[in-house]
């Protein structure tokens, strides 16, 4: 009976938080699930990314995508041979529906426990609601950690290390996701974009500006070879996607990463000069 019970929720939760807008039906279309490297693998959606990562004693899910999007991940991993209900432990970006809306879901599904930055762990639980920029506008199934991390603290499982780099901004507990892959390092950016942000004058998120330069600071601290995000966009998902082969790797992009950063930090700051300057609490 809890059972039924359980399932039944997860299907009125997918209706009661579906995508509406055409923009996100677009960022979750489904593609064929792919090894990027070593034990590391892509089973996310066309633009909304979720990544397994697999070991000897279970496996890594880093993020669940939209409600809809959970099914199509479970899909891909046992497209990719292996069994959804051998994920141990599921963690996540950051707490927005378009990552975090399919973590329930997982979380029923693998039994696996989910590891949460300990500053967003809360808008987890809330499942989106009193978001410090978009209020209640795009709730999710909400979804309890097991356990919080911290900045530089690590994961551990079957020989694989994740260190947890909070980077915020995005959100107050934005998680960045580091790793080796053999002899590459793989980061996993949360997002370092302010999308319709209010970032001056904000009474909800009031370090918001400074959040976001610390942010900016430890990403250009991390040279990763390979860097993957929280969306395909950010790091030219499909471009790569179609170049990628076992001997050439075209998500191995040093260069690219400086470059992307960089653009996001200049947005980032012409959106703040701007926001200044229209504020009505500007010094004349």
């Amino acid at each position: 009976m809890k059972t039924t019970t359980a399932i039944l929720a997860l299907l009125l939760a997918r209706l009661v938080h579906a995508q509406s807008d055409p923009v996100s039906r677009s960022w979750n279309q489904p593609v064929e699930p792919f090894r990027i490297a070593g034990n590391l693998y892509y089973v996310g959606a066309s633009d909304i990314t979720s990544y397994l990562i697999t070991t000897p004693k279970g496996h890594i899910v880093l993020d669940g995508g939209f409600v809809e999007t959970a099914p199509m991940i479970r899909a891909n991993i046992e497209r990719l041979g292996f069994r959804v209900r051998d994920v141990r432990i599921l963690i996540g970006s950051h707490p927005h529906y378009d990552h975090a809306g399919g973590l329930a879901e997982l979380k029923h599904a693998t039994g696996a426990k989910f590891i949460a930055s300990a500053l967003d762990a809360p808008l987890y639980a809330r499942g989106g609601t009193d978001d410090p920029q978009f209020f209640d506008r795009y709730p999710f199934p909400p979804v309890i950690a097991d356990r919080t991390i911290a900045d530089g603290e690590q994961l551990s499982l079957g020989g694989v290390k994740l260190t947890a780099r909070i980077t915020p901004g995005h959100t107050p507990g934005c998680t960045t996701w580091t790793m080796n892959v053999g002899d590459q390092t793989v980061a996993f950016l949360c997002s370092p974009t302010a999308p319709g942000y209010q970032l001056v004058d904000n009474p909800r998120y009031p370090n918001a500006i400074e959040d976001y330069r610390r942010q900016f600071a430890i990403l250009r601290s991390l040279d990763p070879d390979i860097f993957l995000a929280s969306h395909g966009n950010f790091f030219k998902l499909t471009e790569k996607r179609k170049r990628h082969s076992a001997k050439v790797n075209a998500f191995v992009d040093r260069k690219g990463y400086r470059e992307f950063i960089a653009e996001a930090e200049a947005s980032f700051e012409e959106k703040v000069a701007t926001q200044r300057n229209a504020s009505p609490h500007r010094l004349r």
